[in-house]
């Protein structure tokens, strides 16, 4: 795929995001139905509803490339096989924050070539009209702030007051994350939900986000591609590469970085 088939794609891919947006914030604007999942999370009309755009449409673009979705594998399962390139999907991210209206929740649409995220599109629909992040591959990051023109986004290097540290809204770990922070001089710690923490760190208003909580795939790819897009990374807690299809979908703990 050429740099220019990669830069259609991701237009196309936002455009898809955008749709799937617009349904969700339908939905935001006036009554949710929530539903229990099997493994106990949330689930809401707004969750299937952009799924369904996200999924047909991807189909549209991509015949021949599969997806993974968050509620097509709770419905149906992880599928058996997916191959060396795949689309991964959290339609929802941030569910919790979408039932509480807070707006912190995201549109995640990431493709994982060769186990690594190599296009990705994040959305807060609710967040200044629409914030539109994407990123295909190092210094290709954008940010699209009320259906306006991408502009250029980088990840900044660790400024020398101390860094700004990005921690999970809904997620108890304020204890772990404590330790673990006592080796890095922390000037601010803000509380950001859902997968909109990889957006901050790439436009360069934070420098960190450790999460030592459960996480799947779909939750973090998108972001993961549009952070390297910006010059930034993600990686493991003993340092090494941040790689997908892992069994299960599921991630180890993590690190994403800013620049430097």
């Amino acid at each position: 795929m050429t740099i220019a088939d990669r830069r259609a794609l991701t237009n196309a891919v936002s455009a898809l995001a955008l749709e799937a947006g617009a349904a969700i914030m339908k939905i935001y604007e006036g009554s949710i139905e929530v539903t229990t999942k099997a493994d106990k999370s949330p689930v809401t009309d707004a969750d299937r509803a952009a799924e369904a755009i996200i999924l047909a449409g991807l189909k549209h673009l991509t015949p021949d490339i599969p997806t993974v979705s968050e509620e097509a594998v709770s419905d149906h399962g992880l599928p058996r096989t997916v191959g060396a390139r795949f689309w991964l999907v959290d339609p929802l991210d941030g569910t919790r924050e979408f039932i509480s209206r807070n707006g912190e929740f995201t549109v995640n649409i990431a493709l994982i070539e060769d186990r690594r995220p190599t296009l990705g599109v994040l959305l807060a629909p609710a967040k200044e009209n629409g914030l539109l992040y994407a990123g295909h591959g190092p210094g290709t990051a954008t940010l699209a702030k009320g259906g306006g023109i991408p502009r250029s986004i980088a990840a900044r290097p660790a400024p020398r007051d101390g860094l700004t540290v990005l921690v999970s809204r809904s997620h108890s770990e304020k204890a772990t994350v404590d330790t673990f922070l006592a080796r890095y001089p922390v000037r601010e710690r803000v509380p950001v939900g859902s997968a909109l923490k990889f957006g901050v760190l790439s436009e360069g208003a934070a420098d960190l986000y450790p999460r030592l909580g459960r996480t799947m795939e779909w939750d973090t790819a998108a972001g993961h591609a549009v952070l390297i897009a910006a010059g930034g990374r993600v990686e493991t807690l003993e340092r090494t590469e941040f790689l997908y299809a892992k069994p299960g979908f599921e991630n180890p703990h993590f690190i994403a970085h800013g620049r430097g």
